[in-house]
């Protein structure tokens, strides 16, 4: 099954993984990591500068793609097209 997200075509078969995040600064320069939304939601509490909310995914091992956004509601209405795809 073929699915498109920002214009830009995946086939699940090859999809190893596929998943939504928050990306954080550590405290490190201009470093960022992601981190789990859950985690954002109970842990984070305001301790962490949110830079942005993505959804990432990998291809096998070695290739990956990330997919940016603003605010979380635009990651969500995103997840939401992936997920009508998959129906």
């Amino acid at each position: 099954m073929i699915i498109t997200i920002q214009e830009k075509q995946f086939d699940t078969a090859n999809i190893t993984q596929l998943y939504p995040a928050a990306v954080v600064k550590t405290g490190h320069e201009d470093e960022t990591t992601q981190v789990s939304l859950e985690w954002l939601d109970v842990e984070a509490k305001g301790k962490v500068e949110v830079v942005g909310f993505g959804i990432f995914i990998h291809i096998g091992k070695e290739e990956k793609h990330t997919f940016m956004f603003d605010t979380k509601e635009e990651m969500d209405e995103e997840i939401g097209y992936i997920a009508s795809q998959l129906k």
